[in-house]
């Protein structure tokens, strides 16, 4: 006998012609090249008041075939719900639903793969909405990232990178910071950002302008309170009066070579994701301290891949939330 294979639809006529024959299983089974608990185990299962009937065994075979495969991930509701509430409310990547989730060990799961592909499908348009629908949600749009080098101006430095210690380096401990600007419109407020290279946790604030002074003043109240061994700043103008904050409290400062971003990379990473709440232009004096708390919280409690979809919050503070 060849390898099994489901009954056809034309079987199922042959075998109800030959009971109404008188046909026996044995003979059935031979006739149609099958073994007889085949044929006995379909008549038993798809007979219907004693009497078979091709038709009615055909559609409870599809049926059952129909029941025993594994249903679209989301046909779930509440999965559905649970990814576009992240997506539309918190800006939370697929891949990092589909990674909180199984870091979480949620009864839910699924791939990243299958969210965009859901996304790009519009499956998630909700009833008479039409168009892209919340793959516009999506952080990125589909846009490409154009790299571009500073230009502002530069600073005598105290450190140059290459001497900073190699526990920062290697990102083995809480307390290595990574700092910046995210500027408004000229001669008016910006963010002070300061990024943890090991945990990526994030401290931000506003400051008046963006002139040395001030920006001192909000980068020394972020680190005050704050493990800090190191902290790696780029070359801007601001940070022209840092060697105040290294006379008062001790902590050192390193620098990069010019035009090199990615020395610090961490920070120029979290700097991109505060520029989707605050794209350029926006006028930052407008915005109030409650609006930049709450965006630092909802980066600080965003999963990263990175980390193993843990959070920067859980990472700096050692702890665990719930978060899907």
């Amino acid at each position: 006998m060849s390898n099994y294979h489901h009954l056809t639809s034309c079987d199922r006529e042959m075998i109800m012609l030959w009971l109404s024959h008188g046909w026996s299983i044995t003979a059935i089974a031979d006739y149609l090249g099958r073994n007889k608990s085949t044929i006995s185990r379909e008549i038993k299962r798809n007979s219907c008041q004693n009497f078979y009937r091709a038709s009615t065994a055909q559609k409870k075979y599809e049926a059952r075939r129909s029941a025993c495969r594994m249903q679209p991930k989301l046909s779930n509701e509440a999965l559905k719900e649970t990814i576009r509430e992240k997506i539309e409310l918190y800006q939370w990547s697929p891949e990092q639903i589909a990674g909180r989730l199984s870091y979480e060990n949620s009864e839910y799961s699924i791939s990243y793969s299958t969210i965009y592909r859901a996304l790009h499908n519009r499956k998630f348009n909700k009833k008479g909405e039409y168009g892209r629908g919340l793959i516009l949600k999506l952080r990125r749009k589909g846009k490409n990232v154009r790299r571009k080098f500073e230009k502002r101006g530069k600073i005598i430095i105290s450190n140059p990178i290459e001497d900073r210690p190699e526990e920062a380096n290697e990102r083995l401990r809480i307390g290595d910071w990574e700092g910046d600007t995210v500027s408004g419109p000229i001669n008016k407020s910006c963010l002070v950002t300061l990024t943890d290279r090991r945990s990526r946790f994030l401290l931000s604030r506003k400051s008046k302008t963006k002139l040395s002074g001030d920006v001192n003043e909000v980068m020394a109240a972020l680190l005050k309170g704050q493990p800090v061994f190191t902290v790696t700043l780029d070359r801007g103008k601001e940070f022209a009066r840092h060697t105040e904050i290294t006379k008062e409290t001790g902590i050192e400062f390193y620098f990069p070579a010019p035009h090199q971003p990615w020395a610090r990379g961490t920070n120029e990473n979290t700097n991109g994701l505060l520029r989707e709440y605050f794209p350029k232009g926006t006028d930052i004096s407008q915005m109030t301290d409650r609006l930049v708390e709450q965006v630092v919280y909802n980066l600080n409690t965003r999963p990263r891949k990175c980390l193993g979809y843990a959070t920067p919050y859980e990472v700096f503070y050692s702890t665990t939330l719930h978060l899907t």
